[in-house]
């Protein structure tokens, strides 16, 4: 890895900020797709969390080479976006579980997790919220992009 990739830069601020943005965009359009009794907690705030995350460390490393290669890595971004998202909500999930006494072993509970997951991405499933994710990635991409050339 080139020393390079570690320093901050305009591109890494704004795909960092447009992930984080639609990590709580895409949460909010979630919401409505699960259960009305479910308690969401932190749920808006930890996606923000990963959208800021996968946005300077996925997005940000892949930019300078091209519009087409921004808007490609502004898709990955997004995409990582969603896998952590996934995990990491399932995962809280199934402590919840565990702890509640609901889940007894390591492996019932890794199971019960990706189960969880599972689940999670058959409700993502919705086109108002793909379209969201894909708009929003394609649109960080490109500004993101436009950033890292304009003040690089």
């Amino acid at each position: 890895m080139p020393v390079t990739d570690t320093m901050p830069t305009s591109g890494k601020l704004v795909a960092a900020i447009g992930l984080g943005v639609l990590g709580w965009i895409g949460s909010e359009l979630f919401r409505p797709l699960m259960d009305e009794d479910t308690n969401f907690g932190w749920f808006n705030y930890v996606n923000l969390a990963l959208g800021l995350v996968c946005g300077w460390r996925v997005t940000g490393r892949r930019l300078g080479l091209g519009y087409a290669t921004g808007i490609s890595a502004g898709l990955t971004g997004t995409a990582a976006l969603v896998f952590w998202a996934l995990f990491v909500q399932s995962f809280n999930e199934m402590l919840g579980l565990a702890l509640d006494g609901r889940i007894t072993g390591f492996m019932k509970g890794l199971t019960r997790m990706f189960e969880l997951a599972a689940e999670y991405g058959l409700v993502m499933l919705d086109g108002t919220l793909i379209g969201a994710l894909l708009a929003g990635g394609f649109l960080t991409g490109a500004v993101a992009e436009w950033a890292e050339r304009r003040w690089a």
